[in-house]
């Protein structure tokens, strides 16, 4: 164990407060190895949501009833302590299904409002799926084209060559702050510069860096941050978009109905401002409650340490693995909570099998970015994951199941 883990409170607590840590028949440690797929919730977050659910449930915004009154100001206090936790302002907070709803929005507001055929954006090789998928669909729809920036050799987005392939036809660079593959770190302050010399806007997903990096809008001077809660020891089902205020304001409504207007006729309607312009019909009231407990959870316990306590624990594996002569690791040195790897002769899923029943879980495939596994020339890799609740005896447990694999498959 860490002693930043010592100081941040013993991890045997923290496993503690976490329910979903416990094996099945309760006799086993369950090793818990997937966190950048989603996170398990500790108990803070899960009394938050069925309070939510059950004791002070009411809707929001538009009833006059104490208890919806009350709901409504709890609601819009999470949306504060969202935009507490990312260095923003409250009115610079949208409320989304995740952070795919919140690049989607993008691409289909400002990107159908703002790009042309002949403009053009660029992403990276180790995006997610969901920082591809809707810049192809926006291509589709006007004509768009895509650049892909290509890697380092150690599997970093590559900004010197991101500078040499910018122009002023980019409008938009789309990066991730962490690899959901290899744990990479984005430099996002120096791609924000790049792109913005070229007057372009940048778009980070955040999806892996929320939970383990300190985040500060003002300082890493993106254009728009998305994040999902799931990720974030938070509910599934929601995320946020946030957008500097200005380009909030110039952004066109994208779903319609309730909540988002301002005056309806049959002849004309009036929209909202933002963000409520963007949040149409009944939002996610309890969901954003348990992600407010969460922030506020992950925030007692300390962003840095959190940060170092991961980095501390994927030094730790890839120096394990590293020791072996059939494994080949991918990813840089110094990634942060993540790390993928392959067993010579052994198919990541039949790994992933065998360690299932040594009580470890990971995550074997290609990890929605299957341009990644292009590169790298795998069909998939297996890949462990930290959280605050892991520990040395969780790498312990996955090289053990390792070394059976190996001598099943001989």
């Amino acid at each position: 164990m860490s002693d930043l883990v010592r100081e941040a409170g013993d991890v045997l607590a923290v496993k503690g407060e976490f329910p979903g840590l416990a094996s099945a028949d309760g006799d086993a440690d369950w090793h818990y190895l997937d966190t950048a797929a989603t996170a398990q919730k500790p108990q803070a977050v899960i009394d938050a949501t069925v309070n939510a659910l059950g004791r002070d449930y009411a809707t929001v915004h538009r009833g006059v009833y104490a208890r919806s009154a009350e709901m409504t100001l709890a609601f819009e206090a999470a949306r504060r302590t969202v935009a507490e936790f990312l260095g923003g302002r409250e009115d610079e907070i949208v409320f989304t299904r995740g952070a795919t709803e919140a690049i989607n929005l993008v691409a289909q507001t400002w990107g159908v409002q703002n790009l042309k055929a002949g403009d053009r954006i660029l992403v990276s090789v180790l995006e997610h799926h969901s920082n591809i998928v809707p810049w192809q669909l926006l291509r589709d729809r006007t004509g768009v084209e895509i650049d892909v920036c290509p890697l380092t050799a150690d599997g970093s987005i590559d900004l010197e060559a991101a500078e040499r392939i910018l122009t002023p036809a980019h409008k938009l660079v789309a990066f991730a702050h962490v690899s959901n593959v290899l744990g990479s770190v984005l430099h996002v302050e120096h791609a924000a510069r790049l792109a913005h010399a070229v007057g372009a806007k940048l778009l980070v997903d955040g999806c892996q860096a929320a939970p383990r990096i300190a985040l500060d809008m003002k300082a890493m001077q993106a254009d728009f941050y998305v994040f999902s809660a799931h990720k974030l020891y938070g509910p599934t089902g929601i995320g946020a978009l946030w957008a500097r205020k200005d380009i909030l304001d110039g952004m066109p409504p994208w779903q319609g109905g309730g909540s988002m207007i301002d005056r309806v006729t049959f002849e004309k309607t009036t929209y909202a401002p933002a963000p409520q312009r963007f949040e149409a019909g009944t939002p996610m009231i309890v969901e954003a409650i348990g992600l407010a407990a969460a922030i506020d959870w992950l925030r007692a316990f300390g962003l840095d340490r959190a940060e170092a306590h991961e980095r501390h624990l994927a030094a730790k594996l890839r120096e394990e693995l590293g020791k072996r002569n059939d494994v080949t690791l991918f990813g840089p040195a110094d990634s942060v909570g993540i790390v993928s790897f392959a067993l010579d002769g052994v198919h990541p899923h039949d790994l992933g099998t065998i360690l299932d029943e040594e009580g470890v879980a990971i995550r074997a495939g290609h990890h929605c970015a299957q341009p990644l596994m292009d590169h790298l020339g795998v069909p998939a890799t297996a890949r462990a994951s930290f959280g605050l609740y892991s520990d040395d005896s969780d790498i312990e447990a996955l090289m053990k199941g390792i070394e059976r694999t190996r001598r099943i498959f001989g």
